[in-house]
């Protein structure tokens, strides 16, 4: 099946086809048609199995019969300035000409934003607190809204944009289209999306809270007074080419980075505190191969969409289950296979537990010599084999080769 197949207009299924992606993903192939009918949807997919395209290709089709035509249309909600970039450059690479989008986030200038709205924007991508913001001086106009997309929303929730997005909600016009992704679906979740959507069409393409089957995962037991010699000893290993390292708080990833720079480690660091410019310049950094490990809060987590992350490592194990969902899939992207590691104190184990019983799979405690770790009925000796992992396409679809 190809993008044309989908019912997207020819020069869409050109346009992906130029770009490399030939074949649609699970997500894409089940949600794109019912988005170009104008149906609601709820949609629950692991991380980096293509949901924004699965949104933008069919929204961007039912626009073109805006083209040079001013007033905002479409709403997309994100959780992080760096997921809401991430769409935005997404958009621009597959929109036509005609039509206009623009990125709407905390921490950056408001100067060429409020240009942007009064130039009369298409399609806006954008934080809540931002847009609240911009509300409350009378800036947005929404008389001309027709769909609106909340992406990651679980994340929102978690951060406590809840009633960010109600007063939103209160404020477009209720007819309209209501688009739903989310890569978990907790009961508070689904209970907030079916009071959003009408006669929405659920489309979950795996179980809800699995872990991407790209990733192979393994938790090493360590003694908390070791965990910073384990990660100095794991990434001194040859194969940990491009690393995620995630830590629980800001101070924590701070300390961390500032360990591996004075080891000589090419490194950086991402999380709420750091300035707009910061964080970009970090992932940019990160992408281009100049910096080969970045150390990232779970804030952080959902914009980052980078390819070619060889290694997760959780430095600490995350208290919200989902998280270590999100968290693990920043690898194992675009048909490549990941490994995730986290380094598990014994007062840690209960959160671990936690995160099986969401996926519902173990994870092998694998013990190393020397780092002080406790051995439980599921750990292993290392050097095991790793189970194999079957190849998972990616954002686009399957690029050719």
């Amino acid at each position: 099946m190809s993008f044309r197949d989908l019912g997207l207009h020819s020069a869409f299924a050109d346009r992906c086809e130029r770009l490399g992606y030939t074949e649609p993903t699970p997500i894409q192939k089940r949600a794109i048609p019912v988005v170009l009918e104008g149906g609601d949807v709820i949609a629950c997919a692991e991380t980096g199995t293509g949901k924004t395209a699965a949104f933008l290709l069919p929204i961007l089709n039912q626009q073109v019969q805006f083209l040079n035509k001013k007033g905002l249309r479409v709403l997309i909600l994100s959780p992080t300035r760096e997921l809401t970039n991430q769409i935005e450059a997404a958009c621009r690479q597959f929109m036509p000409k005609g039509l206009t989008c623009a990125a709407i986030i905390g921490g950056a200038g408001y100067a060429k934003q409020i240009q942007s709205l009064k130039q009369g924007v298409n399609i806006l991508i954008c934080t809540p607190g931002r847009l609240i913001d911009f509300m409350e001086q009378g800036l947005v106009n929404f008389k001309e809204l027709n769909t609106l997309v909340l992406d990651e929303a679980d994340r929102m929730l978690d951060m406590g944009f809840l009633p960010a997005i109600r007063r939103v909600v209160r404020a477009i016009p209720e007819k309209r289209q209501t688009l739903f992704f989310s890569a978990t679906m907790a009961g508070e979740i689904e209970h907030v999306a079916m009071s959003l959507v009408k006669d929405p069409t659920w489309i979950e393409i795996s179980k809800r809270g699995s872990a991407a089957v790209t990733v192979d995962q393994k938790a090493y037991p360590v003694a908390h007074e070791h965990k910073v010699p384990l990660l100095l000893e794991l990434l001194g290993k040859e194969d940990f080419d491009r690393v995620l390292v995630f830590t629980r708080t800001k101070r924590g990833a701070d300390r961390i980075a500032h360990i591996l720079e004075k080891r000589s480690l090419k490194s950086n660091r991402i999380h709420g505190d750091r300035s707009q410019s910061q964080r970009e310049s970090a992932l940019r950094s990160f992408k281009d191969g100049k910096t080969r490990v970045l150390v990232a809060t779970d804030v952080a987590a959902r914009g980052i969409d980078i390819d070619l992350v060889s290694h997760v490592i959780n430095y600490d194990v995350p208290v919200v289950p989902e998280d270590y969902i999100h968290r693990i899939g920043r690898t194992g992207r675009a048909g490549n296979t990941g490994r995730a590691i986290t380094l598990l104190t014994l007062a840690e184990e209960h959160s671990m537990k936690a995160i099986e019983r969401l996926t519902g799979q173990a994870v092998e405690r694998v013990l190393l010599p020397d780092f002080g770790g406790v051995a439980s009925a599921a750990a292993k000796p290392a050097g095991s084999s790793p189970k194999p992992v079957r190849k998972f396409r990616s954002f686009g679809g399957r690029r050719r080769r």
